[in-house]
Parts: structure tokens; sequence; C-alpha cells
């Protein structure tokens, strides 16, 4: 079942565990996704890039997401993931995106304010939560584009910052980077606390692939309720083609069979992070 960011971060803070957010694209990880979710019962957030939207991506993919969604007895969050483009998150919610994320990080702190009210104030009356970003968490973007140096989160700014805009959710930089990481981080759990203490909203960890475990753990203990994952997910898929490709016996291997290892790398990896995230048997 469909449902908003703030439905199922609410209770994740409340009851200290984190909800897993994988980016998908097409039927194998989707469904992927979702399968295993509801056999661990866990809620789980799908998240979509305007990479994978472009042109007819976006009817494909909502049309996929809204067919299923009612078939399983999980709650599940479609949300919109990094997006810059305010008219785009516009066209995202009426397709019926449950969520959006406005990223502001690369601005100033009175430009990212000022435009995340904007898809605040179009978001809130569709029933459609917003994301926020407050600092900046660098690394790769999706295209492989360097994704700027690394801006920790200020405490202090993070009150106005809620307060001004109206936001549901809030994604800090703590240590954290998107893609792969070239060396370990190190998260600065600290002033995550500080954050936590100051934040009346829910805090997203973004780049949680590759994350030392105790340190995701620490995070989740420490305010973060929504870990953004997809490098992970993509190194699965990837071991799972390669499985395939070495085992099929048939040189037109029907699909099932080609797809089969692909799966069961993104399932071991999913129940891995739901492990992880502590959302197993929470609903």
């Amino acid at each position: 079942m469909l449902v908003n960011l703030s439905e199922v971060l609410n209770k994740a803070r409340k009851e200290k565990y984190a909800v897993p957010a994988f980016d998908c694209t097409e039927d194998v990880l989707i469904r992927t996704i979702l399968d295993t979710a509801e056999e661990k019962k866990s809620p789980v957030i799908l998240m979509l890039l305007e990479h994978d939207l472009k042109g007819k991506g976006i009817d494909y993919i909502t049309s996929m997401i809204k067919g299923v969604e009612s078939k399983y007895n999980i709650p599940i969050v479609m949300h919109l993931d990094h997006a810059t483009d305010i008219d785009f998150i516009k066209k995202a919610i009426d397709y019926g995106f449950t969520s959006v994320m406005y990223d502001g990080s690369m601005l100033s702190f009175e430009e990212n304010i000022k435009n995340t009210k904007i898809v605040v104030d179009m978001a809130k009356g569709k029933g459609v939560s917003v994301e926020a970003e407050l600092g900046h968490v660098a690394g790769k973007e999706i295209d492989g584009s360097y994704a700027g140096e690394m801006a920790l989160t200020e405490p202090s700014q993070v009150k106005e910052f809620i307060d001004r805009t109206g936001i549901d959710a809030l994604a800090v930089s703590i240590g954290t980077s998107h893609g792969v990481y070239v060396s370990m981080p190190n998260l600065n759990i600290e002033r995550l606390r500080e954050i936590n203490e100051i934040s009346t909203v829910p805090l997203v960890l973004h780049g949680g692939s590759g994350t030392p475990e105790d340190q995701v753990k620490e995070a989740i203990v420490n305010g973060i309720t929504k870990i953004n994952l997809y490098a992970d997910l993509r190194i699965a898929m990837f071991k799972g083609l390669k499985t395939s490709c070495e085992t099929q016996k048939r040189v037109d291997p029907l699909p099932d069979q080609v797809f089969k290892p692909v799966k069961d790398e993104l399932r071991k990896t999913i129940i891995e992070k739901i492990e992880l995230a502590m959302s197993q048997d929470k609903i």
C-alpha cells in the first residue's frame, strides 16, 4: 500500500529503527525489493531518480508501482530522489509520487530555504511529504560526475531551516558520500546527536551503501530513520549478471533463467540492508 514518507519515518523515529530506501528502475529491481520487503515484513521506500524518469520512463515506472502496490501488505513510499528541477517535482506529484526530495544542498542557505518552501507549499495540499538536504553529501552523481565538496550540516542552522520550510524529513551530511567509497568514512556521530536533539523532523542518511555497519547502527540509534541505498544494489546486480553469463548452458536461455542469479544477489543484499536498518517485523 502506498503511503507518504511521514507515515513510515515518524514511527521509525519513535521506535529507533530506520526504513531502507532503495533507488530502483524497471521490474527486476522493483519486484525483488517489494517481494523481499514483504517477506521480511518491513516498510520500504522506492526511490526514483530523474535520470531514470526521463521521457516515458516516468510513465513506465510509476504505472508499474501503482499497478502492484495494493497487492502488498507493507507500507510502500514512492519517493522522488535528489530532484533539483521544481517543474519536474510538480510533474512527479501529479504522477502520484507520495514523497519528493528537493535537493538545494549546493545552493546558499537562503536559496535552499526559498526553493524548498516552494516545493513544500506545492506538495502539502496533496498529502505528499517533502525531504530536503542541509549541508552537502559529496561523492559521485549517477552519471559519474563529481558531486562537489562535502559540507557537514551545521546544527545551528537546523531549527531555522525546518521552521521556515515546513519539511517532513531532513537529510544531513555527517561524513557519508554517494557512490562507491574510495576510502572508508568516519561518521560524525557527535554532530548527529546534536542535530537530532534540535530537529523536530526525522533525519535521513544519504550515501548508505558501503558505510561500515557499526557506524550505520550507531547513526540509527542517534536519530537516522531513513537510509538511502543504491550502489550496493548495482554491485549485487552486476555480480548476479556475471554468474548468469558464466553458468547458462544455452545460447537462448529463458528470461527467468537469465535474471534468477540477479534476483538472488539482490535479495541477499536487500535482506542485509533491512536487517541492518532493523526494520524487519515492523508492520
